[in-house]
C-alpha cells in the first residue's frame, strides 16, 4: 500500500475508519497502509477540511484514536421502497467501475439494500432485472487501469503536472512525455482526459486505453480560470477538437427510412431538425470540426447525404468510392465479372 496512489490511500483511510466503532491509533494506520505517520496526519486534515465527522478521541488510558463521530458517521439517508428497488437494479450501470476501490463500496450498498428484502420480494425485484439490460458493445474495462484513473485524478484535483506513456493510434511506439490534466470525459464508453501539452501549449485529448502509465509529479500549473470543459467540448461532435475559432456549418438530408430514428435523439446541443414532405429530415450542426461526424453520417450508409460543406461531401465520396472497390473483388482479389449467360 505505500506505492498506493493518494486517492487509493485516503479511501482505504475512510474505510478504516468507518469499520472500527471504536477508532484507530495514527500509527495503526500508518502500518495498515505502509506511509509514514506524518502522512496519515495530513490525511486526517484533509478529511477535516473537506467536512468529514472525524474527531480524536482520548481514552482513560490516555491512548489517541480517531474515529468517525458515530452519531454523524452514518449518512442521513433513507429511501422509499421504489426509490430502494430503482438504486438496485441500477447497479449494471456501475459495470465501468468495476475492480475500483468505488466499485467495491458500491457492491457493499448494494448488499445493504439486497439484505432489506424478503426472499420472494428479491425474486419479484430481480426479474425487473430481463427488462432492462445495457449493452456493452465497444465499452472499455478500466479494471486493470485503477491506479492510472487514480493519478490522473490526482492530478486534476491538485493541479499537478502528470508524466504519462502514451501510446498513440497511429505511432508504432508509445511515448513518455508530461501533460497538464483539466478534466475526464466519458464518450461511448470510454474514458478521455482532456489537457495541456506544455511543450506546445495546446489543448490535447487522450483515451485513456492508450496510457500505458502515469505518475503525478510536484510540478503545479494554472489551470485558466475560465476554462469550462462542458463548453470546451460544446462545438465538437463528441471529444475531438480542432484547434481554432473557425465553425463548420453542417447540412445532411436523412431518408424516410432512418427519419424518426434521427429525430428520437439529441445528437449535438446545435442541431436543427427540418422535416421535408417527402418524409426526409434535413438535419443542420455548427461544429469545429467535420472528424466526427464525418463517421456518424458514414454509418447510415445510402441512407444519408451530405449538403454542406462541399468539402466534407467529397471527402464521403472518396470514401465510399474507395470501400466500393473492395465490394467489386472476390475476398481473393479476384474481380468479380458478370456472370455470361
Amino acid at each position: 500500500m505505500s506505492d498506493a496512489p493518494p486517492l487509493v490511500r485516503q479511501w482505504t483511510l475512510l474505510r478504516i475508519l468507518s469499520a472500527r466503532h471504536y477508532g484507530a491509533t495514527v500509527k495503526e494506520m500508518a502500518a495498515e497502509t505502509g506511509v509514514s505517520e506524518k502522512t496519515i496526519r495530513r490525511d486526517l486534515e484533509l478529511f477535516v477540511q473537506v467536512g468529514f465527522p472525524l474527531e480524536e478521541v482520548t481514552t482513560e488510558r490516555g491512548r489517541k484514536t480517531w474515529r468517525l463521530d458515530p452519531s454523524k458517521s452514518q449518512p442521513g439517508l433513507s429511501f422509499a421502497f421504489d426509490e430502494a428497488i430503482a438504486l438496485y437494479l441500477g447497479r449494471r450501470l456501475l459495470d465501468p467501475l468495476a475492480g475500483t476501490p468505488f466499485w467495491e463500496a458500491a457492491q457493499r450498498a448494494f448488499k445493504k439494500v439486497r439484505a432489506s428484502l424478503t426472499p420472494p420480494a428479491l425474486k419479484y425485484v430481480e426479474s425487473f432485472g430481463a427488462v432492462f439490460h445495457q449493452t456493452l458493445v465497444g465499452s472499455s474495462d478500466y479494471s486493470r487501469k485503477t491506479e492510472i484513473v487514480d493519478q490522473l485524478m490526482v492530478g486534476i484535483e491538485d493541479r499537478l503536472a502528470v508524466f504519462i506513456t502514451y501510446q498513440s493510434l497511429r505511432a508504432t511506439e508509445p511515448v513518455t512525455y508530461d501533460i497538464y490534466p483539466y478534466g475526464l470525459v466519458y464518450h461511448r464508453g470510454s474514458l478521455y482526459l482532456v489537457g495541456v501539452a506544455p511543450d506546445c501549449g495546446e489543448i490535447r485529448h487522450w483515451k485513456v486505453n492508450r496510457i500505458e502509465d502515469a505518475e503525478v509529479t510536484q510540478v503545479r500549473f494554472q489551470r485558466p480560470a475560465d476554462f469550462d470543459l462542458v463548453a470546451h467540448l460544446s462545438k465538437s461532435f463528441g471529444v475531438y477538437h480542432a484547434d481554432g475559432p473557425g465553425e463548420v456549418s453542417v447540412r445532411v438530408r436523412f431518408s424516410p427510412h432512418v427519419a424518426r430514428y434521427v429525430a428520437e435523439s439529441q445528437w449535438h446541443h446545435t442541431q436543427q431538425l427540418t422535416p421535408d414532405r417527402d418524409g426526409s429530415i434535413i438535419a443542420q450542426f455548427h461544429l469545429s470540426d467535420t472528424e466526427e461526424i464525418r463517421h456518424w453520417i458514414m454509418s447510415f450508409g445510402r441512407h444519408a447525404e451530405v449538403l454542406q460543406p462541399e468539402e466534407l461531401r467529397r471527402q464521403l465520396r472518396d470514401e465510399l468510392a474507395a470501400a466500393t472497390q473492395f465490394y467489386t473483388r472476390h475476398p481473393d482479389n479476384t474481380t468479380v465479372h458478370p456472370r455470361s449467360k
